[in-house]
């Protein structure tokens, strides 16, 4: 039985963009490997969703897929859907001529053999006796394939080791140090075979990288907003940041304001430094000794305006 790709994300088959967004989210978050370690079902259905999301959630692939131009693995069903029991289809609406009634491809490679259109090819000769011409006989690259990944954030930052399943078979890669958002890396002869004795396609990996809840890459710095408290910023405090690397303890300098810079150097990515802007946060609750503390001290003129 084919997989349903909107029965996986279990959205309708009329979700909007953002409905199928949602659902992949609650659900990548639900079996990310991070959260189930040593799962494999876990991690089988962590790669099932995010090959739906791949097709569902990208516009053009989502309306091949629902005109049955491409399977639920993102591969070609043929001439696209259609076929002669409805009548006479045209080529220029996307119609396959050579479908059945239900639907179906027709299967030529059962009449011919699966080595009949290579034979073509590295032949130069058509079915009906006549060449392809010179070109044909040359041997071309097999085609590219090209798949799309989501990787957290730390793991694109800090590097990783990833394994991806492609046409059946795992693959494990190697995500670069500084790896960011849209980067591809290429898998060279790993993609499809060619035809007519030529060299293996490569597969293309696009790295989505998700967002962090407060780390933020700029080239090789990395930038947080490091909220202090009121007593923080007047008198200064030793406190502890996070950073890609782990922890650490930083000093706050007595009377800083919002907007001042720290920075940790080297604790950014292959040398790059950690900036951190400073964000004075006003107490929650009420307090009558910090109002009385505030009233008794001087009028300060700070504006210039």
């Amino acid at each position: 039985m084919n997989k349903n790709l909107y029965q996986i994300l279990g959205v309708s088959k009329n979700a909007t963009e953002s409905e199928i967004k949602s659902a992949y989210r609650k659900l990548a978050r639900k079996y990310h490997p991070d959260l189930n370690k040593d799962d494999k079902t876990a991690a089988e259905k962590f790669k099932e969703i995010s090959c739906a999301y791949d097709i569902l959630g990208d516009k053009e692939k989502r309306q091949k897929y629902d005109n049955n131009e491409i399977d639920a693995d993102g591969k070609p069903t043929g001439f696209g859907a259609g076929g002669f029991g409805g009548g006479y289809q045209s080529y220029s609406a996307g119609r396959n001529p050579f479908q059945g009634a239900q639907g179906a491809s027709f299967d030529f490679s059962s009449i011919f053999g699966d080595d009949i259109f290579s034979s073509f090819a590295s032949q130069g000769a058509g079915p009906f006796g006549g060449g392809f011409g010179g070109a044909s006989r040359r041997p071309r690259k097999g085609a590219d394939i090209n798949y799309t990944m989501r990787i957290d954030f730390l793991s694109a930052v800090r590097g990783s080791e990833k394994t991806v399943n492609i046409n059946g078979k795992n693959i494990n890669i190697k995500i670069p140090v500084g790896t960011v958002n849209g980067q591809t890396l290429r898998l060279k002869g790993l993609g499809e075979a060619s035809l007519n004795g030529g060299t293996p396609g490569d597969v293309l990996i696009t790295l989505n990288v998700d967002r962090h809840p407060y780390f933020e890459q700029e080239d090789k710095n990395i930038l947080l907003e490091l909220p202090i408290t009121l007593k923080e910023a007047i008198l200064g405090a030793k406190i502890t940041v996070p950073t890609i690397s782990g922890k650490v303890a930083v000093n706050i300098p007595p009377y800083a304001t919002t907007g001042e810079k720290l920075r940790l150097k080297g604790k950014g990515i292959k040398g790059g430094d950690q900036i951190m802007t400073l964000k004075v946060v006003m107490p929650k609750n009420k307090s009558v000794e910090l109002e009385k503390a505030l009233q008794s001290m001087p009028n300060e003129n700070i504006r210039t305006f």
